[in-house]
């Protein structure tokens, strides 16, 4: 499309149309809410967990904190120390109770605005942080460098130190995690912003913001004098709420310049040449909402607010200045984007300045979305409340992922706590959103439990007992409680969490209920308004529409009309078959499996049909070669295929038909590597490979 067509588009029209788009790119206004919920009740649930250590307070932060869910939205955790403060002044001291609190003094006066030294003023029983001190001038001070190497190869497994964070994936989720800081008082070098504060943030939210203090965290700047030693003065919850309190149109407009810094200003650029970050894009759409450039942010006007703040970021390249929203004597183009490199920065910018709006058809996000408007100019976003379910539910299963299987070696006592801390979140006003996933969180944490805790007494008892009598008694007990427990996970869960106690039943060589409850669950999945989790099609909405669950409440539809992928920790044993997996997983820092719910079905009636009936399980290894062959995304995500070939390969394997086994271990190799179990395949080939040899001499 060229440039003069789209100027002569009706602007409000369009306008109007890119807002309906974005809704679904960034999310509607109802689905960015729930996903504040969740995140905030992550938060809720991590810091009961970690405050009974009483070490450590955690807050998320970042793209997903604020509301996003784009494909480079990233997920951000500080952790800092619940007895550590710092403080402005000695005379803020007398505030505190020295006996069970460390306190820290901020030092300001020979550091760049935002930045200064800390020095410890009481003893610390945290060892990260005597590490990080070093005496200058008879004085301990907290040395951000050393901090930082000491404290961010711990955030997350194969993390690596990224500006104060330490940086991994997992569940190709990007995660930041910063050890820092806290101070519960507003920064003095901040104080001259709330005066500015006339027309936006309301009064209320500037009591907020002030009353919630700020954070520091390790990294200095690069053109300071103490650049090794300095920390940075964080204002992450502050911009938080001042995120919070945006209305969608400032929202979607602070989304757009995300997308557009993407696909548009970074695209094709070098890492060390991206020199503008979303972090930039935030300030720009503050300042231009508290300059009250833009009297009215709606949908009509969404590209006007869009380009204001592009012109503004223009400005700012060409000053060579950026000011820090709460501290404008901070620049924070001063340490990279001067000289040569603010000069081809301008060039670039200019260059898309000059093409006017049309310079959003260079953002391929925007681009299709245009001429799907064009195509279909009364096209709207449907706000059903059924396709909100889904997305919540589909949020809610990667956070159940994220934070599940991202307890460090799942024992017993990890697993109470989890059902301690969920029964005192319960008494808590909790949204629709907040009761899901609770529920989910217990039905996951029962599971693991109801495993872990069938394998103690056959661990451990040969060891602390005599007698086979009182063994058999405790495997009976535990064998009684786990299954009690796994009964409960489908009451808090949905229909595929069946799985779990069929799997149990095959475990304990219960062959006959294990396939009582797999035909069960099968005609349960087989009903029309069940709905996949990955799968937002029309038709799943369809299903959410029938009038049998019309009315009901969003955990009753959780319970009788959805079905997730099945999730196996991989520090849990479940079944003897995927052992050699989970171990491969693990060995590449892969936090488990997850296994398409009808995938796990057949493979399950095939190993319980191989002790009762060779002709049932033959025919059930063939549903699941047609399924595994032939499904185009319906039940197997792409994420998933390598396991679903894995699995098939097993199956075949296990009846002796080797040159397929082959086969299916190959085509796994050729999948995306998602799980990591590239190990546990080539040994499984290599297995082929001799058993083939040996049947041809």
């Amino acid at each position: 499309m060229s440039s003069y067509k789209w100027l002569d588009l009706d602007k409000q029209h369009l306008s109007e149309s890119v807002f309906m788009k974005l809704s679904h790119i960034v999310g509607s206004s109802e689905t960015v809410i729930m996903r504040r919920e969740m995140e905030e009740f992550m938060d809720r649930m991590t810091d009961q967990l970690i405050n009974k250590r009483k070490e450590y307070r955690m807050m998320t932060s970042g793209s997903r904190r604020e509301g996003f869910k784009l494909k480079t939205s990233d997920m951000d955790a500080m952790f800092w120390p619940h007895d550590h403060y710092v403080v402005w002044d000695l005379d803020q001291v007398q505030n505190y109770d020295l006996n069970n609190k460390t306190l820290i003094l901020c030092d300001c006066s020979d550091s760049p605005p935002g930045y200064a030294l800390l020095e410890l003023l009481t003893p610390t029983e945290i060892s990260s942080v005597q590490d990080a001190c070093v005496r200058i001038n008879d004085r301990f001070y907290i040395i951000s460098s050393i901090h930082r190497q000491i404290t961010c190869s711990d955030a997350i497994p194969n993390s690596k130190e990224h500006g104060p964070c330490g940086s991994g994936v997992y569940w190709e989720v990007e995660f930041d995690a910063a050890q820092c800081f806290v101070c519960d008082v507003w920064p003095p070098p901040a104080s001259k912003w709330t005066n500015r504060c006339h027309s936006w943030p309301p009064s209320f939210i500037v009591n907020d913001v002030v009353g919630s203090g700020c954070h520091f965290v390790a990294i200095g700047h690069k053109l300071g004098k103490h650049a090794d030693n300095e920390w940075r003065i964080s204002f992450s919850l502050a911009e938080q709420k001042l995120v919070y309190s945006l209305n969608h149109c400032q929202f979607l407009t602070y989304g757009l310049l995300k997308l557009f810094l993407k696909e548009s200003i970074n695209e094709g650029l070098s890492e060390g040449d991206k020199l503008l970050c979303s972090y930039h894009m935030k300030t720009a759409v503050f300042w231009v909402i508290q300059q009250n450039t833009i009297p009215q942010w709606h949908p009509q006007n969404l590209l006007q607010c869009f380009w204001i703040c592009f012109k503004l970021i223009l400005k700012w390249v060409y000053e060579g200045v950026c000011p820090n929203f709460f501290i404008p004597e901070n620049n924070m183009f001063l340490s990279n984007i001067h000289g040569e490199a603010q000069n081809k920065l301008f060039i670039r910018l200019h260059k898309l300045y000059e093409m006017g709006l049309a310079s959003l058809l260079h953002c391929p996000s925007i681009r299709s979305s245009v001429i799907t408007v064009l195509q279909n100019p009364r096209q709207s976003v449907d706000t059903n409340k059924h396709i909100l379910i889904s997305k919540v539910l589909f949020e809610i299963d990667l956070l159940n992922e994220l934070y599940s299987f991202g307890i460090p070696t799942p024992d017993l006592h990890t697993c109470m706590r989890f059902l301690n801390a969920f029964e005192k979140l319960i008494i808590l006003p909790l949204t629709q959103c907040q009761v899901l996933q609770l529920k989910r969180f217990t039905a996951t944490v029962l599971q693991n439990t109801a495993f872990i805790l069938y394998q103690l007494p056959i661990l451990f008892a040969p060891f602390e007992v005599n007698t086979s009598s009182v063994v058999n008694k405790q495997v009976y007990i535990a064998n009684k409680a786990s299954s009690y427990m796994l009964k409960l996970a489908v009451k808090f869960g949905c229909i595929s969490d069946m799985l779990y106690i069929a799997m149990f039943y095959y475990k304990t060589l219960r062959y006959k209920e294990a396939l009582s409850v797999l035909e069960m669950t099968k005609v349960k999945l087989a009903q029309p308004y069940v709905m996949y989790v990955h799968d937002l099609s029309e038709n799943a909405v369809r299903y959410m529409l029938h009038q049998s669950l019309g009315g009901q409440s969003w955990s009753t539809n959780m319970r009788h009309a959805v079905a997730w992928d099945i999730g196996l920790d991989n520090h849990v044993c479940y079944i003897n078959e995927l052992v050699l997996e989970q171990q491969s997983g693990l060995q590449c820092g892969s936090p488990g499996l997850k296994i398409p719910s009808y995938v796990f079905i057949h493979m399950l009636e095939i190993l319980c049909y191989r002790h009762i009936d060779p002709v049932r399980a033959q025919s059930s290894l063939n549903d699941l070669q047609d399924l595994v062959h032939q499904d185009q995304g319906r039940y197997i995500h792409v994420n998933l295929k390598d396991i679903s070939w894995q699995i098939l390969g097993i199956c075949q394997q296990m009846t002796g038909n080797h040159q397929a086994a082959l086969y299916s271990y190959q085509q796994s190799l050729r999948q995306k590597p998602y799980h990591n179990i590239q190990t546990a395949t080539l040994m499984r080939i290599i297995q082929e490979i001799m058993a083939l040899m040996n049947r041809n001499q």
